[in-house]
């Protein structure tokens, strides 16, 4: 048996219409391996950086990017159970899941209850997972806490406000005030981050500090992000965004931003500072994946009681890779891209490129 997958590659660092599509033929999946029917992808702020070379690990070039991936399983390999074919599954690739096909390790394959829209739980899929983590495995923020999300309009920052929100905090939420009326909606207290006194805001807000902070952007601003923390406290950082443009090696921004973080954990209140890593702990596999099981489970749950609203800002066909990267590069969505099979039309109801609200 051979399938023939259509991918979307990533040639070299290229703009956005740079992208390239080709087939290719796929063999049947070997050992302890299953092919997946692509249903939903995503474009997240990884492939954003990809296309760069500003990821932290990402492959040479030319490579297939897409960091997630819902679909079902059309054939497994020997070792794998025969049952599998024709389940839906979540999978965490970081590569590779820009495509109609793909083969992925039959153990990495993370159940997805029956019912749910595969857009919707790409959409929390990775962001969902990211901010469970954060929120209550690596900050462990107690019911009744103020924390500050930056950049809450985006995938994982509205995911966190929510999941805070369920958890009984209180949530300071940035982003640009066109959509200050969806943080509200969400529960949170909306800042401009294009204010030059957002931070002075924020401590209006909260003037006795916030138990915790969920930094994406990095560069300078981190430090201001740090002196928001209370006594008791935490900084969680989770990406370098400030640096996106940066010229020169790669890997020291994100370097230079770890180091800061572990000397911060010396300072007095007993305040942390973590660097949230979601490959952490990928060596010890077995464990690695049952806590993504865990954690994706509790999300999807969440989901499907609707405490967990998803936001797909917009549902592109795969064909319309580039246009669903330079979109979400453009800053004037809040949520998710979701990539679909190219059969598929947009559905009423999701945000088109035209239909977005006036703003700068």
């Amino acid at each position: 048996m051979s399938t023939t997958a259509v991918e979307v590659v990533l040639p070299a660092r290229v703009e956005p219409d740079g992208l390239q599509v080709r087939s290719r033929r796929l063999a049947a999946p070997g050992q302890g391996r299953a092919l997946l029917r692509m249903e939903a992808t995503g474009v997240s702020f990884a492939e954003q950086q990809m296309r760069r070379g500003k990821y932290y690990d990402q492959p040479p070039f030319p490579f297939v990017p897409g960091y997630d991936v819902v679909g079902t399983v059309v054939a497994v390999g020997p070792g794998v159970a025969a049952e599998t074919v024709g389940k839906r599954f979540a999978v965490i690739t970081k590569t590779g899941a820009w495509a109609t096909h793909l083969e992925v390790d039959a153990a990495d394959l993370l159940p997805v209850p029956a019912g749910l829209d595969p857009a919707e739980v790409e959409a929390v899929l990775v962001n969902g997972i990211t901010a469970w983590q954060m929120l209550h495995r690596t900050a462990k923020v107690p019911r009744g806490a103020t924390i500050v999300v930056l950049g809450a309009n985006g995938g994982v920052g509205s995911t966190l406000v929510q999941l805070a929100r369920h958890a009984g905090m209180t949530v300071i939420g940035t982003a640009a005030a066109r959509h200050h009326e969806l943080l509200r909606e969400l529960g949170a207290t909306p800042v401009d981050y294009r204010d030059p006194d957002m931070y002075e805001q924020i401590r209006r807000l909260a003037p006795d500090g916030v138990d915790a902070v969920f930094d994406h952007v990095g560069g300078p601003g981190l430090k201001q992000s740090w002196h928001l923390v209370r006594k008791g406290g935490t900084l969680v950082s989770y990406g370098s965004a400030a640096t996106m443009n940066e010229g020169g090696n790669a890997q020291l921004p994100m370097l230079k931003l770890i180091g800061q973080l572990a000397g911060w954990n010396y300072s007095p209140n007993n305040r942390g500072a973590h660097f949230y890593n979601f490959w952490a702990g990928l060596r010890n596999g077995g464990a690695f994946r049952a806590r993504l099981r865990e954690d994706l489970a509790e999300v999807l749950k969440l989901l499907a009681d609707g405490v967990l609203v998803p936001h797909v800002a917009a549902r592109l066909p795969l064909a319309s890779a580039a246009e669903a990267l330079a979109l979400a590069e453009s800053r004037t969505l809040a949520g998710k891209i979701v990539l679909v099979p190219d059969d598929q039309e947009r559905r009423a109801g999701d945000q088109r490129p035209g239909d977005q609200r006036a703003g700068d």
